[in-house]
């Protein structure tokens, strides 16, 4: 049974990073770029949001295997920040299709719009 699962895993691990480069590029065509298009959101929901859970995941398990060190070399913050934080920023918060640069113009735009209300 194990051997029917190699290949199968092998085979999804190069679909997906072979596509993981497909919202970038997506967004390379369109021409209003603070948008994402319909192929940059797909792209976002089949590829890179469940690699983005599982890195997630990842981080947060090798965080809390180095949390005694980290505590002992007084940067939990640093290492929560760049090992469960930022990765789960870019999973749930990060609107659908966007790059990391689009998502912060719409959240200075909306902040601009909210203070000018």
């Amino acid at each position: 049974m194990l051997r029917a699962k190699r290949p199968f895993l092998a085979s999804f691990l190069a679909f997906s990073l072979l596509f993981v480069g497909v919202v970038p590029m997506a967004h390379a065509f369109d021409p209003d770029s603070d948008r994402p298009g319909e192929i940059a959101m797909i792209a976002d929901t089949l590829f890179a949001r469940p690699i983005l859970a599982a890195f997630t995941f990842a981080g947060l398990t090798i965080f809390t295997v180095s949390l005694p060190m980290s505590i002992l070399g007084d940067n939990v913050d640093e290492s929560a920040e760049k090992l469960v934080r930022a990765p789960a920023r870019s999973t749930f918060v990060r609107c659908l299709g966007c790059t990391p640069a689009q998502h912060d113009f719409r959240q200075s735009e909306m902040a601009t719009e909210k203070a000018n209300r």
